[in-house]
């Protein structure tokens, strides 16, 4: 079969084409034609060597959508997506035309969903769900702030809060990213090249402050989004741009009795990725949480696509097709 491969890393140039065996799968595992793979940023930097935890050499890939080809009787046949675990970092992941994943890591495809728009939901969702369901268990009534409201993360993650209930607030930093807001579930904006963020979030919310924060940008951020908070707020980070020391006023901080919450969706297994899936299957059906904007690409030509995803180049979720 083929499938990206890198042996060494540091730079985009170690991805390369390759023929290798179809994998086999073992007890409790499935063997899942791909369809659909998405690229995310996190593959881009798994190559060039900032996923510390890769084990030499690997097939790069997070996410997957397929038809199971080989594993328990009644599993053969079914149309499934996927992401999370240790995919591409521990083992083989899914840039391939071939994958193998644990029986329950295979989810059922929304039968709404073509593959290629399965294979771009699943990490960004999954992230977001993470991140505002689980970890800030955001509630109906509640307000919530969205960095970088228009990204992948970002945009999920208002579907999600507003579904939930909750107010939305994102941010935005250009004209462009106004116009993109516009089909979000968004109640209000701030742009942050016009506004100073604390100020703006306490003017929308008569001096209150937000409930929940998702800060998927960190570093200069950070303490802007600590001085948003309301009483007992929290602060979810998931992400980290620039110096990863902060400085924040302790005191204004414990005084707020405010939290911080930290999110890595690497320490997800497999069952955990899938849960999330799964509790996001009902609303896929009920048409709140769509597919993210994207664009297809072969596999022969995806080193190319994960050069336009490092560069900023890309402004759809990338998805190679088989």
């Amino acid at each position: 079969m083929k499938a990206l491969r890198f042996d060494r890393t540091g730079s985009l140039g170690e991805l390369h084409l390759s023929e290798v065996d179809i994998p086999s799968p073992r007890k409790g595992e499935v063997l899942i034609k791909i369809r659909a793979a998405a690229i995310n940023p996190s593959d881009v930097k798994n190559v060039l060597g900032k996923m510390k935890q890769t084990v030499l050499p690997r097939t790069p890939g997070r996410d997957f959508a397929g038809v199971i080809l080989q594993g328990s009787e009644g599993l053969v046949g079914q149309e499934v997506f996927g992401t999370g675990g240790d995919l591409g970092f521990l083992r083989d992941g899914s840039h391939a035309e071939y994958l193998i994943v644990p029986s329950d890591a295979a989810v059922p495809k929304p039968p709404s969903f073509s593959f290629e728009e399965a294979a771009a939901f699943g990490l960004g969702y999954m992230t977001a769900w993470y991140a505002v369901v689980t970890n800030a268990q955001i509630q109906a009534g509640e307000t919530i702030l969205i960095l970088g409201v228009t990204g992948a993360v970002g945009s999920a993650a208002a579907r999600i809060a507003s579904s939930k209930g909750a107010r939305v607030i994102g941010t935005i930093r250009s004209g462009s990213d106004q116009a993109s807001i516009a089909g979000l579930p968004v109640d209000d904006y701030i742009n942050l090249a016009a506004e100073s963020l604390p100020e703006a979030v306490m003017s929308r919310t008569s001096d209150r402050g937000v409930d929940v924060v998702l800060d998927v940008v960190g570093g200069p951020m950070f303490e802007p989004c600590v001085r948003s908070l309301a009483h007992r707020g929290r602060q979810v980070v998931i992400a980290n741009t620039g110096d990863p020391r902060v400085v924040f006023n302790l005191v204004d901080f414990y005084h707020r009795e405010g939290r911080i919450l930290g999110v890595d969706t690497l320490k997800l297994t497999f069952n955990e990725s899938a849960d999330i899936l799964w509790g996001l299957l009902p609303g896929i059906e009920k048409g709140l949480y769509p597919a993210p904007p994207l664009e297809t690409c072969r596999l022969e030509d995806a080193a190319e696509a994960y050069q336009r995803i490092n560069s900023g180049a890309a402004k759809k979720k990338i998805v190679i097709v088989n």
